[in-house]
Formats: structure tokens, C-alpha cells, sequence
């Protein structure tokens, strides 16, 4: 049975940090791409970070390069996500998900999802 779960969200101000956590088990994280997504209230699940398997390999939407850095531990069957300089419209639910059946920036590839973890930013 695959799981993921999300954890490290919370209330930040704008300008702030935050290191989200996403804990695999299961077949999906076996030689897996993994991504990150987020969904604000009102608006569509949108692609934020993927990782490759051996983490050479990392994709970006363009408003979070530079202040967000996907990695992962495969030791630990953890991806993580880390994010800098928090703008109040990037308040949303941040998703992790697992195995992509085609580019990892799709949202509608990915079969394995975790519940998600709120990140609210404040102004």
C-alpha cells in the first residue's frame, strides 16, 4: 500500500521560511520521480518542484526558482521541500505525489497523493 505524508506547514510571515516533509512507503517511491504541489482556495492544484530519483535531476515552476529547493533522502524515504521568501498569495495546501506516469510537471500523471500540509502567510 503506498502513503504519503506531508508534514512541516504552518502559519509564516511573509518573507519567512518553511521546510516541508514528505514521508513515503510503499512501492512509489521506489525509482520514482516525486513532485510537490499546491492548491490555493478557489484555485486549481498547480506544479511547484520535482525530483528524480537520484536527484540530479530537478524541475521548477518559474515563480518559486530560486527561493524553492526540492531534494530528497532515499535512506530515509523522504522528500522535502524547502521554501524562502514567502509571499502571502502562495498561502495554499502543499501536496506531495509520487510516480508520474509521464512529465513530472502534470498533475494528472501522478496516481499517489498525499493529504496535504497548510502553509498560511501572512502580509
Amino acid at each position: 500500500q503506498v502513503q504519503l505524508v506531508e508534514s512541516g506547514g504552518g502559519l509564516v510571515q511573509a518573507g519567512g521560511s518553511l521546510r516541508l516533509s514528505c514521508a513515503a512507503s510503499g512501492r512509489a517511491f521506489s525509482n520514482a520521480w516525486m513532485g510537490w504541489f499546491r492548491q490555493a482556495p478557489g484555485k486549481e492544484r498547480e506544479f511547484v518542484a520535482a525530483i528524480s530519483w537520484t536527484g540530479t535531476n530537478t524541475y521548477y515552476a518559474d515563480s518559486v526558482k530560486g527561493r524553492f529547493t526540492i531534494s530528497r533522502d532515499n535512506a530515509k524515504v523522504t522528500v522535502y521541500l524547502q521554501i524562502n521568501s514567502l509571499r502571502p498569495e502562495e498561502t495554499a495546501v502543499y501536496y506531495c505525489a509520487a510516480a508520474p506516469r509521464g512529465s513530472p510537471s502534470r498533475r494528472n500523471v501522478y496516481d499517489y497523493w498525499g493529504r496535504g500540509t497548510q502553509v498560511t502567510v501572512s502580509s
